[in-house]
């Protein structure tokens, strides 16, 4: 048995998705600088050691185990959003 989220979709998203699944997706052309941005940003090359509380780790976990991820994924989809100015915080 697989786990699936279920999402709110909007007719275009649905067209989207029902042609994906059927198989009719037509591919458009990528260019070679999209390649390549894509793949410097998804490198990962550095590793670091932090500390954190062991309360904050397994909230972590429980967040990452909620949205399916591994916690070393979450964290660093964490670092990287607050990084890029994505994540913000709230007052």
């Amino acid at each position: 048995m697989t786990k699936t989220k279920k999402y709110l979709l909007d007719d275009y998203e649905k067209e989207i998705l029902d042609r994906h699944e059927a198989g009719t997706m037509e591919q458009g052309e990528v260019s070679e600088s999209l390649i390549v941005a894509a793949q410097q940003t998804m490198k990962k090359n550095k590793n670091i050691n932090i500390r954190i509380s062991e309360n904050d780790l397994e909230s972590i976990k429980l967040l990452a185990v909620r949205e399916g991820l591994p916690y070393q994924t979450l964290i660093g989809s964490l670092i990287h959003k607050y990084a890029s100015g994505i994540l913000k915080e709230v007052a």
